[in-house]
């Protein structure tokens, strides 16, 4: 039966002083001219069927300034905070509860809540959902159920229930209605009857049978968190104990724990699609170690880890327990487990400020193997890790090109960053094909956004749930023969309040339009030829998410991590028990999760890079003091320190002169050195003047390719007590090539016909003395600065050797005492 307009407009005029008792309808004649019988008749008829219920709570105060989406037009502000049933059916009864608030500025004046009635015909495009939540025009409130408010003052809120009988909405056919709630009344300041403010959502309402083909939809089910697990780890009883830079995951997964909810509540469903963060896993594993520690507050997080800075871990029978229980989650039928590259790095970040670093492949190869190998051994459970999933789904071509240089067939993608034709009017299935052998599972922008933030309060619950409902079930009407398939993306930090309403959504409609499915069943699905396929170019990529992106400096950084962990990976006796941890911790700094952390992302890499520091500096040449060569020859003694707790070789000393032709040395040493130990290597060494000379004891690796490792050491050498014959040799020398050159110049000018200054003396152009021009072309051969210069190794030209160890013997003086240069001998 149609109700006349009688609020059709904002002219529309109620008398005030309207009784506010409980579940009565309003008292008295009206401005429409409806008569007090004829309402209390209408309300007999109804009440059996829609019933007004006064909620008990008296009124109460919100903080000063009321709500903020209240306005002048519409200072009352009602909720939805619960629509019971979700779905309406034929001869049923829809019961909504909520509030309304007083968010103006002035007291309401012989208010009610009505419902209003719904239009005559369902929506049947979703364009025309998203209308809906613009309208703001009056409709027809139904004459029954109202819920007669008190007066409110400014920021008083009161709870209201309305019950109404199916059959009073006037629904028709099958299909998605408005729901709405309006406030009328006048106010203090405003004595016109007039609307006050309106609360609308959703109501699908199913006649049950059709033959519609019900929408398959998968949805990512995601367990990630922060990286916990740090590089270092403590010796204790001939075990490793991992150490932890917080204790934050022994809350989440003990129960009321995000991760713990999160594996509770996905249990209870089936066809659901597990996105596992593999380096979760690992962290859960270490921490049922029950000697597992944890970094104390203010720690320095790149020094070894100790009894003093850090404490016992709290979290082990939380861990074990949470394991089990995803263990039996994951084993479901119809269940699937994707497992992320390990530590989730950022694919966006990698693409767009580090693809031309040579490290990022292989750690995203690294990572990509270690995740599926992790997954599978932690949860026995077989896993798909050809999966990429870009930060908040959003894709360029540069990161779908990084994710299938790292093996990745399939590509999680936000609807928002492929956007469907203008010429499409249905929702496309999600699997599109994007070339170079990868596909896209492009998710529903409009539901994945529902459920992108924490819905805590019964408003947002009630408000997400009847959306997704009628978005799905639209979706599966627009087409009926048609079946598509949906993906829905929630974040990766998905809360447990918001995967309850996801998970109650999904069982509300999957046994009427849904069919949930696993990803490889949707990955199957035959794509649509209409649907969108390109991949937008990376000036289409979102500023807002690029502004959080990993900054090349962190992502070089991190590079700049692998290569020195190479390096001392080359050194170790042991490197297994090093290589694990920092390999690890490296992908762990490329981190997605560090996109919403960014001050957390920072200290762990510059935690990683000073640790690994530490490690490799472990082994040096300690800072000597002055040292004193008292004679032409002698030995420069040398000592290396091995400071780790095993055995390094693979090593050298290369000691270089800077002045090599004041003061040479030998070939370096190769050495190995065993855990907490030093040892003291001799070079020989020839001078030729005195002075002091600078020396730099380098160490670097051995074979192919050699590497300098760590910084050099430099000590000065004092040169004293050249023997006067060593003088008088290169005096001689000198006086040699003088007369060598004099004679060469005499020569030249007798040739040229030119008299010599002094005409009475003879050109001296007889052979030189025995001898003398051999030695004269020796002592050239030796003059400073005429031949090539040594390098480290002592060969001309050259700075690394790849000679065999040796041991240089002490030398002897012509007096037959040693002259061996002693580090504890300063000079001058």
């Amino acid at each position: 039966m149609s109700e006349p307009a009688r609020h059709s407009g904002l002219g529309a005029h109620r008398q005030p002083g309207r009784a506010a008792g409980p579940a009565e309808p309003p008292a008295g004649g009206s401005a429409d001219g409806r008569s007090p019988g004829r309402r209390a008749r209408r309300l007999a008829a109804a009440f059996g069927a829609a019933l007004a219920l006064f909620a008990a709570a008296p009124a109460t105060a919100l903080p000063a300034g009321g709500d903020a989406t209240a306005t002048a037009d519409s200072p009352v502000v009602l909720t939805m905070e619960s629509v019971n049933p979700q779905v309406a059916a034929p001869n049923g009864t829809v019961t909504i509860s909520g509030h309304v608030t007083n968010g103006g500025k002035s007291a309401l004046k012989g208010a009610h809540a009505a419902i209003r009635k719904p239009a005559a015909k369902p929506m049947q495009r979703r364009s025309e959902l998203q209308l809906m939540t613009t309208r703001n025009a009056p409709g027809v409130e139904l004459d029954s159920p109202q819920y007669a408010l008190p007066e409110l003052n400014p920021g008083q809120t009161q709870a209201y229930t309305l019950s109404v009988a199916v059959s009073d909405l006037g629904l028709s056919d099958s299909g998605v209605y408005e729901l709405a709630v309006d406030a009328w009344g006048a106010t203090a300041d405003n004595p016109h009857d007039r609307m006050l403010g309106v609360a609308r959502t959703y109501l699908p309402y199913s006649q049950g049978g059709g033959d519609a083909q019900p929408t398959k939809v998968t949805a990512l089910w995601p367990l990630v968190h922060a990286p916990v697990l740090a590089a270092q780890t403590v010796a204790d009883n001939d075990q490793t104990v991992p150490v932890l830079r917080d204790d934050s995951l022994a809350t989440d997964f003990a129960p009321g724990g995000r991760l713990y909810e999160l594996v509770d509540t996905g249990a209870k469903l089936s066809g659901l699609t597990w996105v596992v963060d593999p380096d979760l896993l690992d962290a859960a594993f270490a921490m049922t170690n029950k000697q597992y520690r944890v970094q104390k507050p203010g720690a320095a997080a790149g020094k070894p880890a100790r009894d003093d800075n850090t404490v016992a871990g709290t979290g082990s029978a939380a861990a074990a327990a949470w394991l089990d229980k995803l263990r039996a989650a994951v084993a479901k039928p119809g269940n699937q487990v994707v497992a992320l590259p390990y530590a989730d790095p950022d694919l966006a970040s990698i693409a767009h400020n580090g693809a031309d670093l040579a490290g990022m492949a292989t750690a995203l190869n690294k990572a990509a193997t270690a995740g599926r190998l992790t997954v599978e051994g932690r949860l026995s459970a077989d896993t798909r890790s050809d999966v990429s999933w870009p930060y908040q789904g959003y894709v360029d071509q540069q990161i779908t090109g990084i994710a299938r240089q790292a093996g990745s067939g399939l590509v999680l993608v936000n609807g928002a960053s492929m956007p469907e034709p203008d010429s499409v009017n249905y929702t496309p299935t999600a699997v599109r094909p994007i070339g170079n052998g990868q596909n896209a599972l492009v998710a529903d922008e409009t539901v994945s956004a529902l459920f992108q933030k924490d819905l805590t309060s019964p408003k947002d619950q009630t408000e997400a749930t009847q959306r997704f409902l009628a978005e799905t079930f639209t979706i599966t009407h627009e087409q009926p023969q048609n079946q598509r398939g949906l993906l829905i993306m929630p974040p990766r930090e998905l809360s447990a309040a918001t995967a309850k309403v996801l998970a109650g959504a999904l069982q509300t409609a999957g046994d009427k339009w849904l069919a949930p499915v696993k990803l490889d069943t949707l990955a199957q699905s035959a794509p649509d030829p209409k649907a969108n396929t390109t991949v937008p170019s990376p000036t289409d990529y979102p500023t807002q998410v690029r502004a959080s992106e990993l900054s090349a400096f962190d992502l070089s950084g991190t590079d700049k991590i692998q290569r020195d962990l190479d390096t001392l990976m080359r050194v170790l006796t042991l490197p297994q028990r090093v290589r694990g941890p920092f390999s690890a911790a490296m992908v762990r700094s490329l981190s997605t999760e560090w996109r919403t952390t960014g001050a957390a992302g920072d200290a762990y890499r510059e935690g990683v890079a000073t640790y690994l520091a530490d490690l490799t500096n472990a082994v040096k040449v300690p800072q000597k003091t002055a040292v004193t060569l008292a004679g032409n020859t002698g030995l420069l003694q040398v000592s290396v320190t091995n400071d780790l707790t095993q055995t390094v070789t693979n090593l050298k000393l290369v000691l270089t002169s800077t002045q090599p032709n004041r003061l040479s040395v030998s070939k370096e040493e190769e050495l190995v050195i065993p855990a907490s130990q030093s040892v003291t290597l001799r070079f020989q060494a020839a001078a030729r003047n005195n002075g002091p000379v600078t020396m730099t004891a380098q160490l670097w690796t051995t074979g192919p390719n050699p590497q300098k490792y760590g910084p050099a050491a430099t000590f000065p050498v004092e040169v004293t007590s050249v023997t006067n014959g060593v003088l008088y040799v290169f005096a001689g020398a000198g006086v040699l090539l003088l007369l060598a050159a004099l004679r060469f110049v005499r020569q030249r000018k007798r040739r040229g016909g030119q008299p010599h200054e002094d005409g009475d003396q003879p050109v001296g152009d007889g052979p030189a003395p025995d001898g003398a021009g051999s030695a004269a072309a020796e002592a050239g051969s030796e003059a400073p600065g005429e031949g090539p210069e040594e390098g480290p190794t002592g060969r001309p030209g050259q700075d690394t050797d790849e000679g065999g160890p040796t041991q240089t013997p002490r030398a002897s003086s012509p007096d037959g005492r040693d002259r061996a240069a002693s580090d504890e001998k300063v000079g001058p």
